[in-house]
């Protein structure tokens, strides 16, 4: 027998729904959606690889005021990769509850670290190239030719 799912928030009962092309339980209350822990990775793969997913995703963990949807025991929120996104998850991971709109906030701060690691990779090239003495591709070629 399977337990019905219910709102952490309102207590509604959850409902089957899409979301970013995911299958989540939806709120029809209040909007929210029930992430179970594998679609909280699905949902940063709409924007990022995994490369760029990798890392630690909660940050600052704290005691939540609501309870788990699959097992009802207390949450835990935390700042989601360090960024000023609170999201709440299951302490046994069943999942995490994102109110409305949040999903749409992970998938930005995901298009964010991404943008912000190609920055940083593209500035440690930079520098090793101007270690070596390289400003450009002239240098390049000048320095392709003086090894001959």
């Amino acid at each position: 027998m399977t337990t019905e799912l219910r709102c952490p928030r309102d207590e509604t009962p959850l409902q089957p729904g899409r979301e970013h092309d995911i299958e989540v339980d939806r709120c029809p209350q209040c909007g929210g959606a029930w992430y179970a822990d594998e679609e909280l990775e699905l949902l940063e793969s709409t924007v990022a690889d995994d490369h760029h997913r990798a890392g630690m995703v909660d940050y600052a963990k704290r005691p939540s005021e609501l309870k788990c949807p699959a097992c009802g025991e207390p949450m835990r929120a935390f700042n989601y990769r360090a960024y000023n996104l609170e999201l709440d998850a299951c302490s046994h991971e069943h999942g995490f509850w994102l109110d409305k709109g949040e999903a749409d906030h992970v998938r930005q701060v995901m298009r964010d670290r991404v943008r912000g690691l190609e920055r940083a990779a593209g500035a440690e090239r930079d520098w090793r190239r101007t270690v070596r003495g390289e400003s450009g591709i002239m240098d390049q070629l000048r320095n392709l030719f003086r090894r001959r």
